[in-house]
Formats: C-alpha cells, sequence, structure tokens
C-alpha cells in the first residue's frame, strides 16, 4: 500500500531565479505520483510541528529562523539558504507531513510512503541551516517514532549523493537510531568518511560509505549489498527511513555519479524486500535532493514503486 503525503505550502518556498533547488521538482514528482494513480493531498495538519522540531533542532536556532524569515531577510547562515516569505510554513508543512507518514507507517504492516515536500533536510544541523536544508524533515521522523510512537529502533538510509551531515550529526551519540550513508566523497558537505561510525552510545550505529566521483551501477551495487544491507539487516529496525535524493543519477547537474534509471528502481525492490523482512513492510521515504526536472519525478515514482513490491 502506497500514499504520497505532501503540502501546497511546500510550492511558497521562493528561490531566485536559476537556483537548483526549486518549486517546479516538487511539482515534477506530484504529477509522476498522480500519473501512477496515488492520490496526493493538499495540506498537512501542523499541530505537532512545534515539539516535533524542538526535539532536534535548538529552539535559538528556530526562533532565529522564524524571525529572519519574518524581518525578510535574504539568507539564513549561508547562500545555500536563501529565504523568501513563504519559506517558514515550507519547511514547517514538511515536517507535518512527514509527522503524518510516520504515524500513518506505524499503524498498519505493509505500508510505503513518499513525503514529497520541499525544503528538504537532511543537511541540517541542530542549529544550522545548510545545502538548501532548514529543518531535518527525516530526524524528526526518526525522533518522533522513538518518542511518541514507542518504535524501539528506527533505521535511515540515505542514498542522495551528498552525505547527510545533520542527520548524522543529531544522531551520532544514539544507538537507537542507524544512520547508513552511500555518497560522493570528498564532496559538499565534506563530512561522510568511513571512519565516522559514531560516538559514545552511538559508536558503530553510523555507517558511511564513501564512493568516488563517477561511480555508477556496478559500484552503488556493491556498497548497498555488501555494506548497507548487512548493516540494515543486524541492526533490524522496526522502521525503515529512507533519505531519498536522486541527484546520484546519471544526468544530475549536481552530482558527479552515473547511476541509472534501472538501479533505483532495484534499490527500491531490494529495500521494499528488506522492509518486509525486518519491520512488517513498514517503509518511509523522504525526498531530499535530485535537480534533473526531466528525470527527477520518474525516478521518484518508479523507486516508490518498487519499495512498494512493484
Amino acid at each position: 500500500m502506497i500514499r504520497v503525503f505532501s503540502d501546497e505550502r511546500c510550492l511558497d518556498h521562493a528561490m531566485p531565479f536559476g537556483f537548483p533547488e526549486r518549486a517546479e521538482r516538487l511539482r515534477r514528482v506530484l504529477e509522476a505520483c498522480r500519473e501512477e494513480g496515488w492520490s496526493v493531498p493538499a495540506a498537512g495538519r501542523h499541530d505537532r510541528v512545534d515539539s516535533a522540531v524542538a526535539a532536534v533542532h535548538d529552539g535559538a536556532y528556530v526562533e532565529r529562523f522564524r524571525k529572519a524569515v519574518e524581518r525578510g531577510d535574504g539568507l539564513l547562515d549561508s547562500s545555500d539558504n536563501p529565504l523568501s516569505p513563504g519559506t517558514w510554513q515550507a519547511a514547517r508543512a514538511a515536517v507535518a507531513c512527514v509527522l503524518e507518514a510516520a504515524d500513518w507507517l506505524v499503524d498498519g504492516e505493509g505500508r510505503t510512503a513518499l513525503v514529497a515536500t520541499r525544503p528538504p533536510g537532511h543537511h541540517a544541523e541542530r542549529g544550522l541551516a545548510m545545502g538548501f536544508c532548514f529543518f531535518n524533515n527525516v530526524a524528526v521522523a526518526a525522533d518522533y517514532l522513538r518518542r511518541e510512537r514507542g518504535v524501539e529502533r528506527v533505521a535511515i538510509f540515505d542514498f542522495d549523493v551528498h552525505h547527510g551531515n545533520g542527520t548524522q550529526h543529531i544522531f551520532e551519540e544514539r544507538g537507537d537510531v542507524l544512520y547508513a550513508s552511500v555518497h560522493q566523497y570528498p564532496f559538499y558537505p565534506g563530512t561522510g568518511g568511513a571512519g565516522e561510525r559514531g560516538r559514545g552510545a552511538g559508536a558503530g550505529a553510523t555507517v558511511n560509505v564513501p564512493l568516488p566521483a563517477g561511480t555508477g551501477d556496478a559500484g552503488y551495487a556493491e556498497a548497498i549489498d555488501e555494506r548497507i544491507v548487512p548493516a540494515l539487516r543486524d541492526f533490524r529496525p522496526d522502521v525503515l527511513l529512507l533519505s531519498a535524493g536522486f541527484d546520484a543519477w546519471r544526468g544530475d547537474p549536481l552530482g558527479g555519479m552515473r547511476v541509472s534509471e534501472e538501479e533505483f528502481a532495484r534499490w527500491g525492490a531490494l529495500l521494499g524486500e528488506l522492509a518486509r523482512e525486518l519491520c512488517s513492510g513498514r517503509s518511509l521515504a523522504v525526498l531530499e535532493g535530485g535537480y534533473d526536472l526531466d528525470a527527477l519525478g520518474g525516478l521518484a515514482a518508479r523507486f516508490t514503486a518498487e519499495l512498494a513490491g512493484g
């Protein structure tokens, strides 16, 4: 069973002309979902957003973000994070959607959710906006599942071409959330070396598989099949979350990798099978990167369909 979670307010995060993370990305994904026959809601609930965000982000940062938008500032923390009048509500809408998806996921079995929102999230640290990201959506979902829904073990697999420094940063000292990533390295944001394995209680619960620029299907298959899947199987999560970035696609203008549509689809099928083996089929994919407008919608829809079992 597939359900898409989105919110029209995510389109209100307006970007400067030519900026790669723009509203058209989300429109293309939603168009592809509708072509698959999947219903797409217009809005999400916002009543739990503040407490969920406060659990993973510093209060001072959240207030600084809100006030920056209210003042009409043009940027938050770096040139990668332009602001517009709709940015604050778009970021909150993305969080609202991921919370609804998390609730729906754990209230049944065999459920696959796609959170089709923007801005993306995996670069956002506790107190810092980075890499087009303001609130760390997948981290909010993982923490919410642990804190509010009684899920004991949550795994996050991040296959965006860029390492999810924010997600790693938030969970690197926790052993109840596994963060596993395969990504281009060295590359933005400069983190994600193989030696980064977590700290303290989280030692061993971070798994990084850095890959050189130009890696294609065979290199990714080896990394995922031989490193990521065994780590997920050993961890035995109750829920599988995915930071689903499609910028390792061979035609992506920002990434430097060579992954085909068929390989993305294979990942979906493989991860769906793993979710059915380990966590009653409960998998939730959160849209991260992917900047080829002609390809993004199809890549995301096909991956999600395969994740749900084809």
